[in-house]
């Protein structure tokens, strides 16, 4: 399993840079973990952590598919992405 870790005020190319990444373990068959890590006052911005979250899921929905969708615990809000099957 890969993490993949945010923070709530990601900005666009640091998104584009982890989602490459991403994409590139499920392609070689790894779950991913992506999580958004709040630290201190950033808590307050658990919306902006589950959109970030779900843009990942909808970049990755050719080649992924979501376990669980978006879920706080303590600090971190978490989402679990799993390969899909390949149809031969």
């Amino acid at each position: 399993m890969k993490e993949i870790r945010f923070g709530p005020n990601t900005d666009d190319h640091d998104f584009e840079f982890k989602t490459k990444h991403a994409r590139k373990f499920i392609e070689e068959g790894a779950k991913v973990k992506a999580f958004v890590f709040f630290k201190g006052r950033t808590i307050i911005f658990k919306d902006r952590g589950q959109i970030l979250l779900l843009k990942l899921a909808q970049e990755l929905e050719d080649i992924a598919t979501v376990e669980a969708l978006p879920k706080m615990d303590g600090k971190r809000m978490f989402m679990y992405l799993t390969p899909k099957k390949k149809n031969k």
